[in-house]
């Protein structure tokens, strides 16, 4: 049975999403109300102390509404622990706000954004908020894209980044992106139906990911972690692609030969999902580091995963968020993070 990413908000059902700002202040007023759905999210059938298993309503403390204590075992349960919020100094409600922000806005949001929104005094402390969220995007136990019979998966890679200058013909620094989408056909609602755009043909979901060359253990394993096995996969004529079928694809290769009908007619989608991610990368963070570039990716995917309902989006951020660890200051700027992949999960 095929998965959407709907499926990765846990079948918490009671748990309420907001589809406007208006009713984002009812249900969030304070850091009271936003430790209230945490611990939903935590808990679903109730608070079951992590230390020594007992369960029942726990100690709560108007003061610090992130911390609750067990009443069998007098301890301190954190309900920032283990989740993308672990030892934040930043309140819940703006944790809530932005999340809110990230997940439900289309076009997503720069780092300057999202502090000016947030009323952040430091430019830092934004920039680390969004990633950790990014890693809140990225859902572990994911599936593989494809796997219905009566669709395929467009496959193809790009280039991203800006143009090198000063350092010869030929020289550049841009990152090798490869992307599989999903191609899902819209049934005909009835006689008389104009013709569709591309005779009804739509995307379904999409993964993404930066690989550092175009040689097939690159390519072929992205494909392997991110294509159910027996999916149509439609790729052009690059010559890593053809041990496919070898590994359980059927796998058909085609020859543009500089033909844009050709792209147009076999890898469109793909195209225009590359199309779009450098136009929001280049006019929403005017251009991304390299080695964040997975990060945005992920980001990307994400929000083009639940277009279609982006406001439930946002209890799908926090259930996921409340589940993965996310990368420190330190770990940003190190370089010691490694951003999720298709290979450690995506959502």
């Amino acid at each position: 049975m095929l998965r959407t990413p709907i499926d990765d908000i846990h079948q918490r059902a009671a748990l309420p999403f907001p589809t406007s700002l208006p009713q984002f202040q009812r249900l969030f007023p304070d850091d009271a109300a936003c430790a209230a759905y945490l611990e939903k999210i935590r808990w679903e059938d109730g608070f079951n102390c992590p230390w020594c298993g007992a369960t029942g309503d726990p100690y709560r403390f108007a003061a610090r509404p992130s911390v609750l204590r067990c009443r069998a075992c007098k301890r301190d349960v954190r309900l920032t622990a283990g989740t993308v919020m672990a030892r934040t100094r930043t309140p819940l409600s703006t944790w809530f706000w932005g999340a809110y922000l990230v997940s439900s806005m289309t076009p997503g949001m720069s780092a300057v954004q999202f502090q000016r929104q947030l009323g952040l005094t430091r430019y830092e402390t934004a920039f680390q908020i969004l990633h950790k969220l990014r890693a809140g995007m990225v859902r572990p136990d994911r599936d593989r894209i494809g796997g219905n019979p009566e669709d395929h998966v467009e496959l193809d890679e790009t280039w991203v980044g800006g143009a090198t200058r000063g350092e010869g013909r030929g020289t550049h620094h841009k990152t090798l992106v490869v992307g599989a989408i999903e191609v899902r056909q819209r049934r005909p609602e009835g006689r008389g139906t104009a013709v569709p755009r591309r005779g009804g043909r739509y995307a379904g979901r999409l993964r993404l990911e930066v690989v550092p060359n175009r040689t097939a253990e690159s390519l072929c394993g992205f494909v392997e972690s991110a294509v159910a096995p027996g999916t149509m996969v439609i790729t052009d004529d690059w010559a890593s692609y053809g041990g496919l079928t070898q590994l359980g694809y059927d796998h058909l290769p085609v020859v543009e030969g500089s033909d844009p009908a050709v792209a147009e007619e076999y890898l469109p989608i793909v195209h225009l999902i590359f199309s779009n991610l450098k136009s929001w990368l280049r006019g929403c963070h005017h251009g991304v580091s390299p080695k964040h570039l997975q990060a945005y990716l992920n980001e990307f995917t994400f929000r083009f995963n639940r277009r279609f309902y982006p406001f439930n989006a946002f209890r799908s951020l926090l259930g996921i968020g409340g589940e993965v660890a996310s990368p420190t200051y330190a770990d940003l700027y190190s370089g010691e993070w490694e951003h999720p992949t298709t290979a450690s999960g995506h959502g």
